[in-house]
Parts: structure tokens; C-alpha cells; sequence
């Protein structure tokens, strides 16, 4: 095997890896390679607080998760119940909502910070 015919083979041998990768890639960003098809997770809102902060309402089985996310971390905000209709949208309070510093000052206050 001759000088030239080696780097023929490695050539031919990398590029074969970088297609294979390449289609991995595509296929990945796709969303042809879908893990879990049962949709046993449903994604409901997201909501963004600041520039890598949200809030979001995750379906997951019989409950609704609020969860509060950030760049190192995800937090259980809440637990609410499954709506009757997986539908229909959550029914608006008649109760005024507290405020964002007073709900602030109240999860502040829970952790003793």
C-alpha cells in the first residue's frame, strides 16, 4: 500500500465520519430524533422575566407544574391541580393577585433570607 492510497483512506474514512455526525446534527436540531413520543410532558406557557430567567407551566400527567428557570437552575414554584378539560384554559381569579415584591417578601421571609 502505497503513501498516497493511505491518505486516500484516511481522507475517505473522515469524511465518512464528519457526513454520519453531520446527519446527526441535522436530525437532532430536527427534531426527527424525539425520545419520549408519549407526550407525557406538555410545555403550557413560558413567560420571561429578565435575560435568562422565566417562568414557565409544565403539564405533567395529572398536574401542573409552575416552574421558575434559570441559567443553573430549575425551581418548583407551585403544584396545581389538572384542569378537567386538558384544553380548556385555567379559569381566571376573582381575587385581586399580590403583587411581584410581595410575593417577593413572602418567598424571601420562607427561606429566612
Amino acid at each position: 500500500m502505497t503513501q498516497a492510497d493511505t491518505l486516500r483512506l484516511v481522507a475517505s474514512l473522515f469524511l465518512v465520519v464528519a457526513i454520519i455526525l453531520a446527519g446527526a446534527w441535522a436530525a437532532r436540531r430536527s427534531g426527527w430524533l424525539r425520545a419520549n413520543q408519549g407526550r407525557n410532558i406538555r410545555l403550557l406557557g413560558t413567560q420571561s422575566l429578565g435575560a435568562r430567567a422565566y417562568v414557565s407551566i409544565v403539564e405533567v400527567e395529572d398536574a401542573r407544574l409552575v416552574v421558575g428557570v434559570t441559567g443553573n437552575q430549575v425551581s418548583l414554584l407551585h403544584t396545581m391541580p389538572r384542569s378537567a378539560s386538558a384544553d380548556e384554559a385555567p379559569i381566571p381569579q376573582t381575587s385581586p393577585q399580590p403583587s411581584f415584591s410581595g410575593l417577593l417578601a413572602r418567598v424571601a421571609s420562607r427561606r429566612g433570607g
